[in-house]
């Protein structure tokens, strides 16, 4: 009787490989719905963050027109005279090196007249990231 008894305090200790298996199934159930939406919410940040970074420098293009009548020759020359703290990270490039630079038509001087991203591919609407 007494051994009957520690039998069954043991079982009733822990959990059977059966119960185990029903939790993790449960758990990677629940990953597998779960992940798409996480790494969908990552892009768009990329996204959004790359439209920020694009608006801000676009900015301080026009700002350094405005202030000297001329385009800067680099985006280097945007960070040395203060209009940008830094060179603006591409976020879905995941570099601040891949920028395409659109020089401005002939008759302005300067090198900068706006910037595209380098980034390979589209976002979530289809366009193409050096459209944006």
């Amino acid at each position: 009787m007494v051994n009957t008894m520690q039998r069954r305090r043991k079982r009733i200790h822990g959990f059977t490989l059966i119960e185990l298996l029903i939790v993790l199934a449960i758990v990677a159930l629940l990953m597998t719905i779960a992940m798409p939406e996480y790494f969908h919410s990552i892009n768009t940040s990329k996204e959004k963050v790359l439209a920020q970074n694009l608006h801000i420098t676009r900015i301080a293009i026009d700002q350094f027109y405005g202030d000297t009548g001329r385009y800067p020759d680099s985006l280097q020359e945007l960070v040395d005279k203060r209009y940008l703290r830094t060179l603006p990270f591409d976020p879905v490039a995941d570099s601040a090196n891949t920028w395409q630079i659109v020089a401005p038509e002939e008759q302005f001087p300067g090198n900068v007249y706006d910037l595209k991203s380098g980034a390979e591919g589209t976002d979530a609407d289809g366009k193409p990231y050096g459209a944006m």
